[in-house]
């Protein structure tokens, strides 16, 4: 994985005010790195999404530059960013795996290009008009592809969810994040169905992605004045982003100025980071980038 030098002693914190932006801009230009694309095209995307536990990190970033920073980037690194999601959507077809997040994503993308494509003329779009068209052909491509892909029965006589206990079926459950993933997996069996709609789940899925005072402004009661903790969820989702979760993510280590991959599973087990920081406590020196926060930094 390649390593991305940003600035020295730059905190990643959201920084509020015009002063604190004018000096985040100001130090980023000073070290040759003030656009996204220059960043997005340093950094060995394609790879990371080889890693099931970075996959989600790449995909959110790729959808939150298609929802305001398409236009930003440069003629190379659009080509980049449409290589990569193009691969993407090759895994996703080949593997059956996460279709709905890739569908979100396409959804936001082809939204943008339609904007963009409508308004030629009143955006500077770099490239000529018919290339912009030709990529959102691609998209609806992509989406058709999608919608038409097919999850293959079962054969044979291997172990499925139907034959687990409940106990277990209870735990895989509590273990998603996503109240949609709970919504699909109950559909499955009649006992996932059951076990979907258990109140306490939802309640336990409201409180690891709000706080308590965003879901007291929200909740839904039901007749009995019992709390609908299901549709309390779904309307919170509605006002507020979720808690995001990722296996990996990117980090910023302030004494090297690099961005790089913190590796979870080799820093637990060998307290290895993946980047060998000259620092004497490097992991104070380590702190976390959220896709958003990849994109403020190139922002302004």
């Amino acid at each position: 994985m390649k390593k991305y030098s940003v600035t020295k002693n730059m905190g990643l914190h959201l920084k509020k005010g015009k002063r604190a932006i004018l000096e985040t801009t100001q130090m980023l230009n000073r070290h040759g790195y003030c656009t996204l694309g220059e960043a997005f095209n340093r950094l060995d995307f394609s790879s990371a999404i080889q890693d099931v536990r970075r996959f989600n990190y790449v995909v959110k970033l790729l959808q939150l530059i298609a929802k305001s920073q398409l236009t930003s980037l440069s003629g190379v690194a659009q080509k980049n960013y449409f290589n990569i999601l193009d691969k993407i959507v090759q895994k996703v077809l080949h593997d059956q795996q996460n279709p709905r997040l890739i569908k979100g994503l396409l959804h936001d993308l082809g939204s943008t290009l339609c904007v963009l494509i409508r308004g030629v003329g009143k955006s500077v779009l770099v490239g000529n008009i018919n290339v912009w068209v030709c990529r959102l052909e691609t998209v609806l491509a992509w989406q058709q592809q999608l919608q038409n892909l097919q999850m293959p029965q079962q054969v044979g006589h291997s172990l499925t969810l139907s034959d687990l206990p409940l106990h277990t079926l209870n735990s895989i459950l509590y273990r998603l994040s996503d109240g949609w993933d709970i919504v699909t997996l109950g559909q499955v069996t009649p006992a996932l169905r059951m076990l979907s709609e258990d109140r306490r789940l939802w309640k336990a899925l409201c409180q690891y992605h709000f706080a308590e005072k965003q879901f007291c402004r929200h909740l839904i009661l039901s007749e009995n004045g019992h709390i609908e903790w299901k549709l309390t969820y779904f309307a919170l989702q509605k006002c507020y982003p979720p808690r995001e979760q990722y296996g990996d993510t990117l980090h910023f280590c302030r004494h090297c100025s690099i961005l790089f991959w913190k590796d979870c599973r080799l820093a637990l087990l060998f307290k290895d980071s993946g980047h060998p920081c000259t620092a004497t406590d490097p992991d104070s020196c380590f702190l976390p980038v959220s896709p958003q926060h990849f994109i403020d930094l190139f922002k302004f």
